[in-house]
């Protein structure tokens, strides 16, 4: 791998969702947006629920995560999340019921956790949706 790479894994309790070189990661922590280009110092950070980039070459790709933690060490760069998703491989009809249903939920939730877990909810189909949508 050459100086002007990253080596990026994203991982999730059950697999690697992605391994490979790229020109640069930009995602969402929980402190606001940030990327990261090769030879950037060390940096980790909390992830938050949202739509990493990754660029490689002229190609983007998009991956919905779902919190977690990034860490950034010596051209090495390494996503450790709850739930990652290409862009390419959402489910749009099902992302969107999703949304409804949390939306709904929403609605009708009582305590502050009920709040919580239907906002994640929606997050999360958000996330996916807008990875589908290759929006960033």
């Amino acid at each position: 791998m050459s100086d002007n790479k990253i080596k990026l894994k994203i991982i999730t309790h059950e697999k690697v969702v992605f391994e490979g070189d790229v020109d640069g990661v930009y995602a969402k922590g929980t402190q606001g947006d940030f990327g990261v280009l090769p030879n950037h110092i060390p940096f980790m950070t909390p992830l938050s629920i949202g739509v990493t980039r990754i660029q490689m070459g002229d190609e983007k790709l998009f991956f919905s995560t779902v919190e977690g933690i990034f860490q950034f060490k010596n051209n090495e760069a390494i996503i450790l999340t709850q739930f990652a998703q290409n862009g390419n491989d959402v489910d749009v009809a099902k992302a969107e019921l999703e949304k409804q249903e949390a939306e709904a939920r929403l609605g009708s939730a009582k305590t502050k956790e009920d709040i919580k877990l239907a906002e994640n909810m929606r997050a999360r189909a958000m996330a996916q949706l807008k990875a589908a949508s290759k929006l960033q």
